[in-house]
């Protein structure tokens, strides 16, 4: 059986989480919440911390009743079941409806199998090559939309005017071929999430897994506090509170290396590790 420690804070000043971390079985996971700016509606009378909340008890129930289907399907599923949860209250095609990116690792036995969707990675050492699953069409999608926000004319060129420009134009991508997938009232995004496997037994196998949201990730793709396997290291020895840890004092020290509005965000990590499985013989 695999093995999971694991942590998640919400930002400091922030009352609730909307990051979630979960153990379903063999199945484990990371899901971030969408923040809604101020200012915003979403369509919703729901927020993000019901969201994943939901969206995590949607998943478990998908993997309880079909062990066998892929993450995908499950994950697909669980989309569409919290459609119901929603009770008909809320106006569910609404640009900012409630989200949340998906970061998924299941133990298969013999193979795990991965699910990554939008912009919480995953790290897989095997025998000590660290692989890192990510996906970065929001980061492309953010780039653009840098672009577009810089098209607002002088006469009201504003942080306020652009910033409320670029969230808007965001929205009209998600879930659009040629923009950015993340979970949200569309099943059919469960479809564009990163998939794949890797050994859990011989040569080559899997060892340990870190799955992360970006308000932990952040530690390397924006403080550049160190590599990817320095987190993994860290992460494995000191626990996955350390890394969060590191994180905070980094965004109160450094915060002119933030790539976000945000000064602080929430941030998770799962450590799941294989013992005993990696061995030639095993």
């Amino acid at each position: 059986m695999m093995q999971v420690n694991s942590a998640s804070t919400a930002a400091p000043g922030r009352l609730e989480n909307e990051d979630l971390v979960f153990r379903f079985g063999p199945l484990a996971g990371v899901l971030d919440g969408a923040t809604v700016p101020d200012g915003f509606d979403t369509g919703c009378v729901h927020d993000p911390a019901w969201y994943v909340r939901h969206l995590a008890a949607r998943i478990g129930f998908a993997e309880a009743t079909r062990p066998a289907a892929t993450l995908m399907s499950n994950l697909a599923a669980a989309i569409l079941a919290v459609r119901a949860d929603h009770g008909g209250q809320c106006d569910l095609d609404h640009p900012g409806t409630p989200s949340a990116t998906v970061c998924l690792l299941r133990d298969g036995g013999d193979r795990a199998d991965y699910l990554v969707l939008c912009d919480s990675p995953l790290l897989l050492d095997t025998g000590g090559r660290i692989a890192v699953v990510s996906d970065d069409r929001l980061d492309s999608a953010l780039a653009d939309l840098h672009a577009v926000a810089q098209t607002v004319p002088t006469s009201v060129d504003d942080p306020a005017t652009r910033f409320r420009r670029a969230v808007t134009v965001q929205r009209e991508r998600m879930n659009r071929t040629h923009g950015y997938w993340v979970a949200a009232s569309d099943p059919d995004a469960a479809y564009h999430a990163v998939t794949g496997s890797v050994p859990l037994r011989g040569p080559g196998a899997l060892r340990r897994a870190v799955l992360l949201s970006d308000g932990a990730s952040c530690a390397v793709e924006q403080f550049d506090l160190f590599g990817w396997d320095g987190l993994l290291e860290l992460v494995a020895t000191e626990g996955p509170g350390a890394l969060i840890e590191q994180v905070r004092t980094a965004e109160r020290e450094h915060p002119d290396r933030l790539r976000r509005t945000k000064r602080s965000d929430d941030a998770s990590v799962v450590l799941c590790e294989f013992p005993g499985r990696s061995d030639p013989g095993a």
